[in-house]
């Protein structure tokens, strides 16, 4: 289980928990795991269902598509700092994309039930993550 004061450091940077007060970040920090994935690892699978969200503390790692004709894309790329699988927390639904491991990488990942636990437990966390997820997906309809 990872440090509690520094998962909450990691949170307090990530946008989407943006508006949490400190107790807040304390609860949901309980409920990370830390993951490590060596280079080349799959860290996530297109198809498959979602395990969660990811925080990369350390190391880097692509995304990639593939079509349907078989061919892959490389579609993005995260590093230190970025985060993956929103959706993941709201349902259960297939990857749209493999995030492998390009280095070495280290994530803290939070998994569906357990982010359901925290929203159960503080509606006032709920609320605050829930409108930071509705700004996120309105700006990424606006690129579209």
């Amino acid at each position: 289980m990872p440090d509690v004061k520094e998962t909450v450091s990691v949170l307090d940077r990530t946008p989407l928990f943006r508006g949490l007060k400190k107790n807040q970040l304390e609860r949901l920090a309980r409920r990370f795991v830390e993951r490590e994935y060596e280079e080349g690892k799959a860290m996530v699978t297109q198809g498959q269902g979602g395990e969660g969200f990811f925080i990369i503390t350390s190391g880097h790692a692509d995304v990639i598509r593939e079509r349907l004709d078989g061919s892959k894309e490389k579609v993005n790329e995260f590093k230190t700092g970025d985060f993956f699988g929103e959706l993941a927390l709201l349902d259960d639904g297939p990857r749209t994309a493999s995030v492998i491991a390009t280095e070495a990488t280290t994530c803290l990942v939070l998994a569906r039930w357990d982010f359901f636990g925290v929203l159960k437990e503080d509606v006032d966390t709920a609320i605050t993550i829930l409108q930071e997820m509705a700004k996120r997906f309105r700006m990424a309809l606006e690129v579209l």
